[in-house]
């Protein structure tokens, strides 16, 4: 089917709505958008890049999945800052083909991560490619003094994370697979193709002030918590017994899968990472709206990460997470 640029932009904004919510002046339709930030409140800006070959396989996640996924990762990054999303760019590269049908799908997974998420399409660009290629620009909002950094963490604080660890990569092995349709109602398969930023928990975090850094976890714990320690100028120690790994039934573990190697180098899970001084962390529930909380281990002083296995034993906790280069 034959589409025009200004077609397909007519689509993509029928499609996820042209109303102005809150803090937009101006939307889709001219050259630019017009922001209108609240008073007291201070601008979350980031970008994700989502491509195919890289981060999707066209063959086998289902263009509704792609559509969600774009915005839910780049929601994450504010998320980890503890603020709200707001509105997004959309940038758009995809082959002529692929502007029927597929676009329609990954336009209705687009649309339900809006609104999931409360956070609208401003405007974007779209042009013709071999691949597709999608590259998203979140703005968000946080009160004024609120935003958790990276940089935060002090020797003796302690280390949290959200959810269980490694479901989105044993998800994406079960894809690559072919095996998705036995395993489509597993947590391990939606959380890859679908995954929540936590941006309840990471809102309840800032606006309780009790973590000293924080950040979510996209490209595994192994190479996310080497970054917070590095922006904080502080190292680590991690107890492996106490990470939440994700769960499989014996009877559908492999002899080589390690779900302490999932949790510790998976990507795509984002979950948040956090840290809270020791008086403070009573303060941390077991469990936030569902979503299980879990300290496994402190900041140290000696800038080096150390994994403390079964009955002690202690080694190097070598960042081998995800990493485009």
């Amino acid at each position: 089917m034959k589409t025009g640029e200004d077609q397909l932009v007519r689509k993509i904004a029928k499609t996820l709505g042209t109303k102005r919510p809150g803090g937009l002046a101006l939307g889709v339709g001219d050259d630019a958008a017009l922001l209108a930030p609240r008073a007291g409140f201070q601008t979350i800006l980031t970008c994700d890049w989502f491509l195919e070959g890289s981060h999707f396989l066209r063959d086998k996640h289902p263009p509704e999945s792609v559509g969600w996924k774009c915005l839910a990762r780049a929601a994450s990054d504010v998320a980890a800052m503890g603020g709200d999303p707001k509105h997004f760019l959309l940038s758009l590269a995809l082959p002529r083909t692929l502007t029927g049908r597929w676009l329609d799908r990954f336009l209705s997974g687009l649309a339900r991560a809006t609104r999931r998420l409360g956070c609208q399409l401003a405007g974007g660009d779209t042009t013709k490619s071999d691949k597709i290629l999608i590259n998203v620009t979140v703005a968000g909002e946080i009160r004024k003094g609120r935003a958790v950094l990276r940089s935060g963490s002090k020797p003796g604080d302690l280390i949290f994370v959200s959810g269980r660890l490694g479901e989105a990569e044993l998800g994406l092995q079960w894809l690559r697979q072919g095996r998705i349709a036995r395993h489509r109602n597993r947590p391990c398969v939606k959380k890859h193709l679908y995954p929540e930023p936590r941006l309840a928990l990471g809102r309840w975090v800032a606006e309780k002030g009790i973590a000293t850094a924080m950040m979510d976890l996209s490209d595994g714990l192994s190479t996310d918590l080497a970054r917070l320690c590095a922006a904080s100028g502080v190292g680590a120690r991690v107890e492996a017994d106490r990470i939440p790994k994700v769960q499989v039934p014996i009877s559908k573990r492999r002899n080589h899968l390690n779900v302490t190697e999932l949790a510790l180098n998976g990507g795509d899970d984002y979950e948040l990472l956090f840290t809270v001084r020791p008086s403070q962390a009573r303060r941390i529930p077991r469990a936030f709206r569902g979503l299980i909380i879990s300290c496994i281990g402190e900041i140290t002083r000696k800038q080096r990460l150390v994994l403390i296995g079964a009955g002690g034993r202690e080694e190097a906790l070598v960042p081998r997470g995800w990493d485009p280069f």
